[in-house]
């Protein structure tokens, strides 16, 4: 920062500010105003006029014999005004070459001294403790101004981190509420919402080949609701959410799509193994079902499949399981079929079957 550009307090740029006077220490006295005028040149700047662009190289000091100008620093974001006797630009008369800081501009019609090197060193000789004396002001106010500096970065990082914290906090209860609404609240799988985002993540990585489809319903869930109540039918889904996540891992997706009807996309490694899923699940949950008394814990399941083609949609996929599965169905139910790849183009019951004989 160019600290000689500093006449006047500085400020953070505000709309309509009113600007604070300049402080005793940031003028020359009226005797060394007029030792300047011996060393310096007069110029002169109608209002509005620019003196200087941030960035400029500056080689000159300015002390204001009458008029106002103004100091704006980088983006705007600060700026102080400088009246009668101010000083600014001393950095580029003592270092040589030096960027400007702050863009300089005249605020009313202005009467300027200008102080190149040659005339402050001619100064320096016929009055070494006049300069002595404005050289130490003129440090004091650099300290000065790069606290005052330091201190407004301080604060405007205070409140950007204030406002990033906020913007993370509402960032965090947007997943959140995203999370709630594609999660089925009762057995905390996803629900349908959920399961086609998902869908459609993958599809969009290219994650989707060699995975299969089971569509699993509770076999008889009515008459549970009925002749036990919602609870017990609540319990029922929960159990049966909790036998799907024993087959769902890292590379499984498991929902609850509405009702008593759920579903596993699962990655398989052999196209058989979504069979052998299948299998599995049927058998847990029978067995589980033979288990308990009444009311029951669980439902036997009925489970239709199919290997996904990624080139189709998902409701493609899920007609291919479904009319699987309405066919374990019409066979009594506590099965699964796995439809064959070109199962739309078959009669209905062709397919890959096994099914386990209904109780």
């Amino acid at each position: 920062m160019d600290s000689g550009e500093s006449g006047a307090e500085v400020m953070l740029r505000k709309p309509d500010a009113v600007r604070s006077s300049v402080r005793d220490g940031y003028l020359v006295s009226d005797h060394e105003r007029a030792f300047f005028a011996t060393g310096g040149r007069r110029i002169h700047l109608a209002a509005g006029e620019q003196l200087f662009a941030e960035g400029d190289t500056g080689r000159t000091m300015y002390v204001i014999e009458s008029g106002q100008v103004e100091l704006v620093f980088g983006d705007d974001m600060f700026c102080k005004q400088l009246g009668a006797n101010g000083f600014f630009g001393e950095l580029g008369l003592l270092i040589g070459d030096h960027l400007r800081s702050a863009s300089a501009h005249a605020v009313s019609d202005c009467q300027l001294l200008e102080m190149d090197h040659a005339g402050f060193q001619s100064m320096l000789q016929r009055d070494p403790t006049c300069v002595a004396g404005f050289l130490h002001r003129a440090i004091m106010r650099v300290v000065d101004n790069e606290q005052s500096l330091m201190h407004s970065l301080r604060r405007r990082n205070r409140d950007l981190q204030t406002a990033l914290d906020s913007l993370r906090e509402a960032t965090d209860r947007l997943t959140r509420t995203q999370e709630l609404t594609r999660t089925d609240d009762l057995t905390g799988l996803s629900n349908r919402r959920g399961f086609v985002a998902m869908i459609e993540q993958r599809r969009k990585l290219g994650s989707l080949a060699g995975c299969g489809l089971l569509i699993i319903d509770c076999d008889a869930f009515k008459e549970v609701n009925d002749c036990h109540g919602h609870i017990a039918g609540d319990r029922v889904l929960q159990s049966v959410a909790h036998v799907l996540r024993t087959v769902s891992g890292s590379v499984e997706v498991t929902a609850r799509l509405g009702g008593d009807e759920f579903c596993v996309l699962a990655c398989l490694e052999d196209p058989d193994d979504l069979e052998r899923m299948a299998e599995y699940l049927v058998s847990t949950a029978s067995a589980l079902w033979e288990m308990h008394g009444e009311p029951p814990l669980i439902c036997r399941l009925s489970i239709g499949g199919c290997l996904i083609d990624p080139e189709r949609d998902w409701q493609s996929w899920y007609a291919s399981a479904d009319a699987a599965l309405y066919r374990v169905k019409g066979r009594g139910g506590n099965g699964f079929e796995v439809a064959a790849m070109d199962d739309e183009t078959l009669p209905p019951g062709i397919g890959r079957v096994q099914a386990e004989a209904a109780t």
